[in-house]
């Protein structure tokens, strides 16, 4: 069989949810199944192939994806010709979008609804493509993949026309976050906070990943006890940073606060375990995999009580409201005063980050695939 994936995100230099997801899944995938060829489609040329092997193919097909017409013309055209030339038996699409004039079987991957829940933490293009193009992707598709049970229920909700229910398959933490040892965590502390302990924070700086009501708690936190903690901002600047960055620039704690912008995944592990908690309180997520990565890590998490979160958490992490400031800072200081608590947490938490697996992953997924080139023939 020849498996076609979309690749387009498959970018080693700033690889993030999305990415992290399918490379982490087909890394198995080509590995479990060696007789079968796999074929990355990527849209502009790639520095580093991410997955390799000798049932590996790596092409690029132009034009680069990066608007709204390009989308249309290289899902629909460019790819589409090309993943046709290759005679692909599946194409599989992990991004939400789809091509919606090829006549190979498409797996789709719906990692959450966001634009409808926060449409104005999109541009209005990027809104009009998701609302337009979404149910026709989700009717084109042979099989629908999704990665929480509180995606499946949205996505059926919103479409209650799908003949097909989504197929949960959850993402995982990656081997490399893991707990450190003392010495481990004092070189990272020395390394980016002057030696003091700090909140973690990954994401991408925009509206959705809730940044300001992050920096607001801390603000609390900071009048309320008046310690070195510090604030760790991990993830690129992304969509509509700028307010975050000038708000920044006056903040009372702004020599407390660090900004490394995107980090390659091993300083991301060692920041993640270095942290004294991760604080993960955003507005809406499909899954959330910094919260399975920090609790891998042995680090307590502070998540928001919405979307997918307490379903990722369990009892092994602390809610926040994500609406409110002053409740985020009062589950921070929940676990600066509880050393015991605190222990709890990170206990429990690496118990609940053993329940997910890339290994179930992956092999969830090639019966996904199995199962769309079955319904074509």
């Amino acid at each position: 069989m020849i498996i076609a994936v979309n690749a387009i995100f498959f970018n080693s230099a700033n690889l993030e949810g999305y990415g992290h997801y399918t490379v982490s899944i087909f890394k198995l995938l080509v590995q479990q199944h060696p007789n079968h060829q796999f074929i990355f489609v990527y849209d502009r040329p790639y520095s580093t192939e991410l997955i390799t092997g000798a049932n590996v193919q790596s092409i690029t097909v132009a034009p680069a994806a990066r608007h709204i017409p390009a989308f249309f013309y290289w899902y629909n055209i460019s790819a589409a010709l090309a993943v046709k030339k290759l005679k692909a038996d599946v194409w599989v699409q992990p991004y939400g979008f789809c091509s919606l004039s090829s006549s190979i079987p498409q797996v789709l991957v719906v990692h959450d609804l966001a634009f409808k829940h926060f449409p104005k933490h999109i541009s209005w293009m990027q809104r009009w493509h998701y609302s337009a193009m979404t149910p026709r992707f989700l009717k084109k598709a042979k099989r629908v993949v999704t990665v929480s049970e509180f995606s499946k229920q949205d996505i059926i909700q919103s479409y209650p026309q799908l003949e097909l229910a989504p197929t949960v398959i959850s993402g995982a933490a990656r081997n490399g976050f893991v707990p450190l040892t003392w010495d481990e965590k004092e070189q990272v502390k020395e390394a980016y906070t002057e030696g003091y302990e700090y909140f973690l924070c990954v994401g991408g700086i925009n509206p959705r990943k809730n940044m300001m009501h992050v920096l607001k708690a801390f603000s609390l936190f900071k009048k309320w006890h008046k310690s070195n903690m510090k604030l760790v901002f991990v993830g690129r600047l992304a969509w509509q940073y700028q307010d975050f960055l000038e708000k920044l620039k006056s903040f009372k704690y702004r020599n407390d606060v660090v900004l490394t912008g995107y980090v390659e995944e091993n300083i991301l592990q060692k920041l993640t375990g270095a942290a004294y908690a991760a604080l993960y309180v955003t507005h809406f997520e499909g899954f959330g995999l910094p919260i399975v990565e920090a609790m891998q890590s042995g680090v307590p998490v502070v998540v928001g009580n919405n979307s997918s979160m307490p379903e990722v958490g369990g009892d092994a992490v602390m809610y926040a409201d994500a609406t409110n400031p002053e409740n985020i800072a009062a589950q921070m200081q929940a676990l600066y005063r509880n050393e015991k608590m605190r222990e709890n947490l990170i206990q429990k938490g690496i118990k609940r980050a053993a329940q997910y697996s890339w290994d179930k992953a992956a092999h969830l997924f090639w019966e996904e695939i199995l199962a769309s080139k079955a319904v074509s023939s």
